[in-house]
């Protein structure tokens, strides 16, 4: 048979790694052409039609190149659309979250009270902490960012901070407690592709994690502490503003904390977020019936449920706050799914044609020691967030590329499982295509470029798991090495 073609057990064709470039080429280059054409608007379906002509240009390849039969192609294409199923009925709920929490008062008032408790002198350290803090006893970043993020970024454009800075504070934090949390389901999926007790791996990752986001809180409240552009008229404007709208209560508080309830209670993610908009349904109508009875046109139940999948707008009388409270409902998740839909597609076009896998073992041929090991690894998850547009599957795909190369090397499958987190799950919502970079994007109103300079910890991680590495700090083998001379090898 063609060397070209699969072969009888219907493994993968070899298609050289430079080949296998050549769509992920096609997709930056496109990607950067609509970025410049588009900007923000990039997302209402130009980077999805790049995605599917980027995905066409890998099935072109393999089918006439390498005689690639389409069926396999489509199954692979369907698997991956399959895995994210889930994210997309969380994505509806966050959006009814959004919708829920902003007319029913809820938001207004952690924004209200926040402005008075929160100086402006050190808002980007707290903003972090309390993100990290919060993503630590949920497990969920994108909860914590949904949620406590909305409310803080309006805090943050009441005392003058940019967007970018404060949406980058938020994620750090948020990325930071979904990472070490025993609860986050990437933490459990990284140690379980790793084969490591949850609980050794979580021990393992704050080696790397706690520095990086140590180095991230410090740079956050150096910035926050040289932060002057902030002053106390647009923070009064704000609560002014709050006040005539919505009624401000702290009884509204019950809200999020049912919901850190039903979280404590470990209830996965999607029950939690429906009984947590449907408890914001009832405050809103007993605590906003005025608000419901404008979005309804003098009809409250037609007014909550437009709460929950359209848009709404309420004036304030300040152009940036009446900004700040719109919210897009379930219907403003749209453009996003279409987006993960495109994205699983040319993550499975390339995975079924074997392009994945041939990139990858070219990247492990040059793999000789622990350092190359390792900066492999982490360049490995940041590609494949690029090339799948899905964190899971970037865990997975990396997880799995280099189990058996650690195991052969003599390292602990820690050091996999930790190297696979540095990189594939803080990076992904550095990139505006994954699932993580657009949904964030979306629910924070901020590009993906806009914050992702500012993202301070999900761009150290990544470093500090290769730094950690060079200098061989606490980098244990599972097997002893048989002679110097593999020693000396392994060192290198």
């Amino acid at each position: 048979m063609d060397s070209k073609t699969q072969n009888i057990n219907g493994s993968s064709p070899h298609i050289h790694w430079t080949i296998a470039l050549i769509p992920f080429a096609v997709l930056v280059a496109l990607q950067i052409i609509v970025i410049r054409e588009f900007g923000s608007d990039a997302l209402d379906g130009a980077s999805q039609t790049v995605l599917l002509i980027s995905a066409g240009v890998a099935v072109a390849i393999a089918m006439l190149g390498y005689k690639v039969p389409w069926n396999s192609i489509d199954t692979a294409i369907g698997d991956n659309i399959k895995t994210v199923g889930s994210a997309i009925l969380i994505l509806f709920l966050i959006g009814a979250i959004s919708g829920s929490w902003m007319m029913s008062g809820v938001v207004p008032t952690m924004i209200y009270y926040g402005m008075k408790i929160v100086s402006p002198s050190v808002f980007l350290f707290i903003a972090c902490l309390i993100c990290a803090l919060v993503s630590l006893v949920t497990g969920s970043s994108w909860t914590t960012i949904a949620t406590i993020g909305i409310a803080l970024m309006g805090i943050g454009t009441a005392h003058g901070y940019s967007v970018g800075w404060t949406a980058g504070a938020i994620i750090s934090g948020a990325y930071f407690g979904d990472k070490i949390s025993p609860l986050s389901d990437t933490t459990v999926l990284a140690s379980s592709v790793g084969e490591v007790p949850l609980f050794k791996h979580i021990r393992y990752m704050l080696i790397t994690t706690v520095p990086s986001f140590t180095i991230a809180l410090t740079i956050f409240l150096v910035a926050s502490l040289c932060h002057t552009s902030g002053n106390g008229v647009q923070s009064a404007m704000f609560a002014e503003g709050l006040q005539s709208v919505f009624v401000i209560s702290s009884w509204l508080l019950v809200v999020p904390l049912i919901t850190a309830v039903l979280i404590a209670l470990r209830l996965p993610a999607t029950i939690v977020l429906f009984l947590s908009a449907l408890v914001a349904g009832v405050f809103m109508l007993l605590f906003q019936p005025d608000i419901v009875m404008q979005v309804g046109k003098g009809n409250s139940f037609r007014g909550l449920m437009l709460t929950y999948y359209d848009s709404t707008t309420i004036d304030t009388g300040n152009e940036t706050l009446t900004s700040l409270i719109q919210t897009r409902g379930m219907r403003g998740m749209l453009s996003t799914v279409f987006l993960i839909f495109c994205a699983a597609a040319f993550g499975g076009a390339l995975t079924g044609t074997g392009m994945i896998q041939s990139i990858t073992s070219a990247l492990a041929r040059g793999i000789s020691g622990r350092r190359s090991l390792v900066s492999t690894t982490v360049a490995t998850g940041l590609f494949s967030n690029m090339v799948t547009g899905d964190q899971y599957l970037s865990i997975v795909l990396t997880g799995n590329i280099y189990k058996k190369l650690y195991k052969e090397k003599g390292f602990e499958g820690r050091l996999l499982s930790r190297s696979t987190e540095d990189s594939a799950t803080v990076t992904s919502v550095l990139v505006p295509w994954n699932t993580c970079g657009m949904t964030q994007s979306l629910v924070l109103h901020v590009p993906t470029l806009t914050y992702l300079p500012y993202c301070f910890f999900n761009i150290i991680s990544p470093l500090m798991s290769i730094f950690i590495a060079m200098i061989g700090y606490k980098i244990f083998r599972q097997t002893p090495p048989a002679d110097d001379t593999q020693k000396e090898r392994m060192e290198k």
